[in-house]
Formats: C-alpha cells, sequence, structure tokens
C-alpha cells in the first residue's frame, strides 16, 4: 500500500471541523435560524477544554451540550469556540477547542459529523477519515432538549431551566 505524504485524513477532518467552525460562527452573528439546534460532544479532559470542576466531576469522560434556547456569549475563533449555558440554574461558561469535538448533530435537518479525536495527542497517521453521520431523530431526542441529563438510559426525561447535557448514546441504534 502506498504511504499517503498528503495527508487525506487530516485534510478532510480540518474541513469538516471547518463546516462547523463556520455555522457556528454564523450563529455567534445571527442567531439560531428556523428551527436549528445542535448537540455538540466533546471529550472533557481534552487539551484546551475549560470546564468547572463540578461538570468536569459529572461528565469525567466526554460531554453532550445543546446550543438551542438559552445559551449566550458564544464566541467562535479560528481553534475553538466558547459559549454561557446554565446547568441546574447555575451559568457556566464553557470552553471547547474544535479538535475536541467528537460529533455535531442538527436534529431539525438530520445533518451530523463525526470526528476522530486524539485526546491531546499528536495527529496519527490513521487511514480512517472523519465520518459524516446522520442519525435517525428520535422522540426522545427532541425531547432531550428540554430534559434533564441522566446517565440511564431507560428513565424518563426530566423537565428543567437552561441548556442540558445528553449523552447521544442512548438515541443511537444498538
Amino acid at each position: 500500500m502506498a504511504t499517503d505524504h498528503i495527508r487525506y485524513d487530516v485534510l478532510a477532518r480540518e474541513a469538516l471541523r471547518g463546516v462547523l467552525r463556520q455555522v457556528l460562527t454564523d450563529v455567534a452573528q445571527h442567531g439560531l435560524p428556523g428551527e436549528h439546534h445542535f448537540f455538540i460532544t466533546f471529550l472533557s479532559k481534552a487539551d484546551g477544554v475549560r470546564l468547572s470542576t463540578r461538570l468536569l466531576a459529572q461528565y469525567p469522560e466526554e460531554m453532550t451540550v445543546i446550543l438551542q434556547h438559552q445559551f449566550w456569549d458564544l464566541v467562535v475563533t479560528e481553534d475553538r469556540f466558547e459559549v454561557g449555558l446554565s446547568f441546574g440554574g447555575i451559568p457556566e461558561r464553557l470552553v471547547v477547542p474544535f479538535s475536541a469535538i467528537k460529533s455535531f448533530f442538527d436534529p431539525s435537518v438530520q445533518f451530523g459529523l463525526q470526528f476522530e479525536t486524539n485526546e491531546g495527542a499528536a495527529e496519527t497517521a490513521d487511514a480512517s477519515a472523519p465520518e459524516i453521520a446522520a442519525p435517525a431523530a428520535t422522540p426522545a431526542m427532541l425531547a432531550a432538549t428540554e430534559s434533564a441529563p441522566t446517565d440511564a438510559g431507560d428513565e424518563e426525561p426530566v423537565k428543567s431551566e437552561g441548556a442540558e447535557v445528553v449523552r447521544l448514546d442512548r438515541f443511537r441504534k444498538k
């Protein structure tokens, strides 16, 4: 097998992260259009991620945030985004590098991106490129924007205030 000196896998991954960066930049400037809203899953301990110790204790591996109704001060730079969200009525400021993001999903149009993450390590020469995924939205997923975070897959959603964190694995076909 020939050696990929061009590194198409890295180029494709960065191009898709550019799509995410552009979408968030537009939302920061103009707000969410129509029914669009986003599920963004990222590694909690990746280099550059900033979370409160309370959130890190609750989500030590990965975390999913939903940008829909109640978020503020969305700032997007070349390598990360920052956003204000409320968790259990407590306002928090999150900083998430694009390199820490595992997946992005907009259920309003069934569009998703899934990324390989390096958990702070150098890029590897892995032959697999990022996948474009479009998981099927279920009523539970759409209701998740109004439910409290839970680790148990069979629990009923609980109504609460503010942005919520859910694990997308709950909604994937097994």
